[in-house]
């Protein structure tokens, strides 16, 4: 059995059984991936893959178990990778971070800004998506680092780590009846169409909660996975919007009016989650205390050494987290 053996196997299923993909992304001939898999099945006395003439058409039951235990293998060869990388050069290297649009234009920008200017020699990669694939690309270490609010918690070999609570606004155009209260309610959100996010993302799972926890049914007229997006909306009359509050900029959005709405929905916490196992180099752990500077290196070593989420999520329970 070779590692090269185990990498194809790996990338093949990664690649959708499609073996002329794998190929090119690896820079190697399809019938040498080919044939390591067949010699690899040889050795094993199972195959890993079933076939369709000459096609691979799906991931057998033994295959399944076989690669998962090859990308925690190929998860550990990175791991060793990286420490040589450690003790060579501490200030040089890779970051890779996947996180959603919120999270990106609001919540980074700052942080990024000044860990380019510690570690000019380290390039940093940024991947947007779902909290569903930024949380998968995180459990692959296909990234070093998602940073979520929700998604993270559906993948157990993910340490995740919180970094701040944060809240929503309701934005309107200037002079909307809504801006003549002190304290809008839920009944009377719900009575005007609403734009916001996509289910899944941004904290949506608190305030769809806090209208069925209030048996209210509101009209949500539109979604987005970006809040820019949700304000262009606001702004052409389609509906009032919830947005994180921090995307709520009074410069640029000085055209509408941000109603806080801290009163009607419980907060959100962001988080930041990595791959159980993860070697974390120096600059990785000077990222986390940027973004959150109460996950200092000893925190997160100490979190890295538990063993599943809940306790992880003891060790911070009752501590007060920023709120933005």
């Amino acid at each position: 059995m070779k590692l090269q053996q185990l990498t194809y196997i790996w990338e093949v299923a990664r690649h959708g059984l499609n073996v002329s993909a794998t190929a090119k992304s690896l820079f190697t001939s399809q019938p040498g991936i080919s044939k390591q898999i067949r010699l690899l099945e040889d050795e094993l006395g199972v195959e890993i893959f079933s076939r369709n003439g000459k096609h691979l058409s799906r991931v057998t039951p033994a295959g399944e178990t076989i690669i998962k235990r090859a990308g925690d293998i190929l998860s550990k060869v990175d791991s060793i990778k990286q420490v040589a990388q450690e003790f060579s050069s501490e200030t040089t290297g890779v970051l890779s971070i996947a996180t959603t649009h919120t999270q990106a234009r609001y919540a980074l920008p700052m942080v990024i800004t000044e860990f380019i200017q510690r570690y000019p020699d380290v390039s940093l990669n940024m991947y947007q998506g779902t909290p569903l694939q930024i949380a998968e690309m995180a459990a692959n270490s296909e990234v070093d680092f998602a940073i979520a609010t929700e998604g993270l918690n559906l993948f157990g070999d993910l340490v995740m780590l919180p970094c701040y609570d944060w809240n929503r606004c309701i934005i309107v155009p200037q002079g909307h009846p809504l801006t003549q209260l002190e304290k809008p309610t839920l009944k009377t959100v719900a009575d005007y169409p609403i734009v916001t996010y996509v289910f899944g993302f941004t904290g949506r799972s608190k305030l769809d909660e806090a209208f069925s926890n209030h048996n209210l049914k509101p009209k949500v007229v539109f979604t987005a996975t970006d809040a820019d997006v949700i304000k262009t909306y606001v702004r052409l009359g389609t509906g009032i919007g919830i947005i994180a509050r921090m995307a709520y900029d009074e410069v640029h959005d000085a055209d509408l009016v941000a109603i806080d709405a801290s009163h009607l929905f419980q907060p959100s916490t962001a988080m930041i989650g990595s791959c159980r196992g993860t070697f974390l180099r120096r600059y990785m752990y000077d990222f986390i205390h940027l973004f959150a500077p109460h996950l200092n290196r000893e925190a997160v070593e100490q979190a890295f050494k538990l063993t599943n989420g809940r306790e992880v999520q003891e060790l911070f329970a009752g501590l007060q987290l920023p709120l933005r």
